[in-house]
């Protein structure tokens, strides 16, 4: 991957950007795009939209979210502590020791979520994982007043963790879902700027699909496309404990993965497997028998119907602190996408037969 492609990938990853709460990362988008794009815009929802050649037809939407799992402050208690409200789904068994930020209107407060030590808990205690609300934040505040000159009710926060580079161009951070979309996403377009397009291109850094897929509801409503490609993560089943036969296989490493099943338009699927064996791109398949759970979702059902496809990056340990993906499967989504996407012209039918 090239080093500016990188160096965009890490700044989306070390911006905060819990759902609802997306505002540092859309900048990052913004800023990155805008010397190749047509039109950088942004909706009252906050979704970024970055257009190529927006007369064309027919019109074709790309949406990777850039929201992450998080927290939100929910109680501050008189000893000053601070409980919280999971945003998304998180593993509480990841969660204690961690540090995290709280961002407030002062800037951002570094703390550390606590819970009883194992050493006085009861042996039936030991065996379970702990509620979420048995945990809490230790900000060092003396007490409730002292931490609510510094925190709100509602202040979002997000898992204090850097980016890690591994070893075989793998990468690790907190938030990989779905910032990877998102990356390949503007990337895909980069690769369409100076080309010659038929069709308009509308790439889509959406917000809170982690509760919903509600940015992609709104933008995909607002863009009315005939066109849609979701770039999400998906799991990997290539680390121990995995189980092949319940998940699909798929490994990092080997290429991106696409998705066949109902949330899947039929042709436009064939059209990016014939687009990777032209363009020499190794993917991966896997079974989607109804909704995928992603933008893919959104998009197919808007308005009278999107022929809706969906790309995905392989992802290893999926909404932890640390999920791992690999450089190389995500520069190869970003070819496959705008190499299919410059292959769409009016001529083209979606219409399954």
């Amino acid at each position: 991957m090239r080093k500016e492609s990188v160096a965009f990938l890490k700044a989306l990853l070390e911006a905060p950007s819990p759902s609802g709460y997306e505002q540092p990362v859309m900048q990052v988008v913004r800023e990155y795009v805008k010397s190749f794009a047509h039109e950088v815009k942004t909706d009252v929802h906050g979704n970024v939209i970055a257009v190529l050649n927006p007369e064309g037809k027919p019109r074709v939407m790309l949406a990777g979210h850039c929201d992450q799992i998080g927290m939100l402050v929910r109680y501050v208690n008189d000893e000053g502590y601070i409980y919280f409200v999971p945003v998304g789904g998180i593993d509480t068994a990841v969660l204690a020791g961690l540090h995290v930020e709280i961002h407030t209107a002062k800037g951002a407060i570094p703390g550390v979520i606590g819970r009883t030590a194992i050493h006085v808990l009861s042996p039936d205690e030991r065996s379970k994982l702990p509620s979420i609300e048995k945990l809490f934040i230790d900000i060092g505040a003396k007490d409730k007043k002292a931490a609510e000159k510094l925190v709100t009710i509602g202040d979002p926060i997000t898992f204090d963790v850097p980016v890690m580079d591994l070893q075989q161009d793998l990468l690790a951070a907190p938030g990989v879902d779905d910032k990877i979309g998102g990356h390949v996403c503007m990337e895909a377009l980069r690769l369409l700027a100076g080309e010659k397009l038929d069709c308009a291109v509308f790439a889509v850094a959406t917000v809170q699909e982690e509760v919903g897929l509600r940015g992609a509801v709104t933008s995909t409503y607002n863009i009315n496309p005939d066109v849609g490609i979701a770039v999400d993560v998906t799991h990997t089943t290539d680390y121990p404990g995995s189980e092949k036969a319940k998940v699909g296989e798929v490994s990092l490493g080997k290429g991106p993965v696409l998705d066949r099943g109902a949330n899947i338009n039929p042709r436009l699927w064939k059209l990016l497997v014939d687009t990777a064996k032209k363009a020499k791109i190794p993917v991966q398949l896997l079974a989607a028998p109804g909704g995928t759970g992603t933008d893919a979702n959104a998009m197919q059902l808007s308005r009278g119907g999107v022929a809706t496809a969906l790309v995905a990056i392989p992802n290893r340990y999926m909404h932890t602190p640390s999920e791992v993906i690999s450089l190389s499967d995500a520069e190869k989504a970003a070819r496959l996408i705008a190499a299919t996407v410059k292959s769409i012209n009016r001529k083209l039918s979606f219409i399954p037969k």
